[in-house]
């Protein structure tokens, strides 16, 4: 393994263990802090999870284009951004990290190192909007990194902010994410027999963002910009 693979590797693994930690520690901080108000904890929630995530990415993205999401790393790949024979260490790197972003959240908090969620996340109106939210999450980074790439980091953090609230799931959008929430029983926790379905729900939507926004927008800025003139000079005739 050559050292610039190890490099982004490690960029993945502890950047989404970071990201599990935000997510996991600051729902458990906001359940113990809001007094029962579920709105409050999940504010506070949403707050700590989409600021994390714009530090995180500004952090990251230089190294392994903080992915931090197998949903994201398949999409990149099959667009050319990513190769495939590098596909499979960034996945277990994101899943790897996101376990151990979890359990450093129970580490802190004083919970149990480990255990299973046992909160019900079924049905569905929850896979559908794991793919609304997935979906909007792939269209947010196609549509900036095409035409504006400094944007990025900011635009997923406010997507992600908005996306839990308007989603019945609180989106997760991320397959690794979801996988390494069934085993916290805290605020952030799905039960184990529901992650499949929202495994299912995010490549879907990632999916159907990648198809669109190849034709929406070409990958490369020159060739929308020759477009874009083109259909200009077109309306001017």
């Amino acid at each position: 393994m050559t050292v610039d693979r190890t490099r982004r590797l490690a960029s993945e693994l502890i950047g989404t263990a970071m990201l599990l930690a935000a997510v996991v520690g600051s729902g458990i901080m906001a359940e113990r802090l809001a007094g029962g108000n579920h709105a409050i904890a999940l504010l506070a929630n949403t707050i700590a999870t989409g600021a994390a995530l714009v530090a995180l990415i500004l952090t990251f993205g230089p190294v392994s284009g903080a992915h931090f999401n197998p949903a994201v790393t398949l999409a990149d790949a099959s667009q050319g951004g990513l190769a495939w024979r590098d596909v499979g260490g960034y996945i277990v790197a994101q899943c790897a990290g996101a376990i151990l972003g979890v359990w450093a959240a129970h580490l802190m908090f004083g919970a149990p190192l480990l255990m299973l969620s046992t909160t019900t996340r079924s049905g569905p109106p929850q896979i559908f909007s794991e793919f609304v939210a997935t979906f909007g999450l792939l269209a947010v980074i196609w549509g900036c990194s095409r035409r504006r790439a400094d944007t990025v980091p900011f635009a997923v953090g406010a997507y992600i902010t908005a996306a839990y609230w308007f989603t019945a799931s609180t989106s997760f959008a991320n397959p690794a994410v979801t996988l390494a929430r069934a085993l916290t029983d805290t605020f952030a926790g799905i039960r184990p027999a529901d992650v499949p379905g929202f495994i299912v729900g995010q490549l879907a939507g990632a999916a159907a963002a990648t198809l669109l926004f190849k034709w929406l927008i070409p990958a490369r800025p020159s060739t929308a910009d020759q477009m874009v003139a083109s259909r200009a000079r077109e309306h001017v005739r």
